[in-house]
């Protein structure tokens, strides 16, 4: 077995809701490489083409979802410049959760995940759940899922760490600073 490929792709992570896009929107704002949700813009490309989200999340639509958003979430690591440094909202291995929770199994993922690592990993903790057009979870579902995120990252021998609840800025600057990085990426323009 070969040595997983090193990154320095940070992962924000955690239960649906806690804020991970008003994370990676402000760190594209402040000049940094980010890469957004594989499955929000899945859903909403299903949305677009006609699909019903009952259909899209259902029993049927569930196991296609997540294996086409693990194959899409693989292609963009598989593309990305390993050397630059890229927060990603969500990591390969938020699908060991939602593979078990489709009554999917995760061996794929694990082994996808063990074959790179990420520089860190940040699990925000868990805002009041928000719905959306595509969030159906409840509360009890996304504590559930933050949890298991982060026991996922644990068990791959990730040191998480989780970022309190703050104004959006704030957080922001934690990650930046657990970092090392500047509160601006280089080249960027102050606000």
């Amino acid at each position: 077995m070969s040595a997983p490929v090193t990154t320095n792709w940070v992962v924000i992570t955690g239960a649906p809701s806690s804020g991970k896009t008003s994370i990676i929107a402000e760190l594209a704002r402040r000049g940094y490489a980010t890469q957004g949700e594989v499955a929000r813009a899945y859903i909403e490309e299903q949305l677009a083409g006609g699909h019903a989200l009952a259909a899209i999340r259902g029993a049927d639509g569930v196991r296609l979802m997540q294996e086409t958003i693990f194959a899409r979430m693989l292609a963009l690591q598989e593309s990305a410049d390993k050397d630059a440094v890229l927060f990603l909202d969500r990591g390969v291995p938020d699908s060991i959760a939602y593979f078990r929770l489709a009554g999917m199994d995760p061996a794929p993922v694990i082994a996808a995940a063990r074959k790179i690592t990420y520089c860190a990993v940040f699990v925000l903790a868990p805002l009041p759940l928000a719905h959306d057009h595509i969030r159906t979870e409840d509360d009890a579902a996304a504590q559930q899922l933050g949890e298991m995120f982060a026991a996922d990252y644990a068990s791959l021998g990730y040191a998480v760490v989780t970022i309190p609840v703050l104004p959006v800025a704030a957080r922001t600057d934690k990650i930046l600073s657990h970092l090392g990085l500047p509160a601006l990426a280089a080249g960027a323009a102050a606000p």
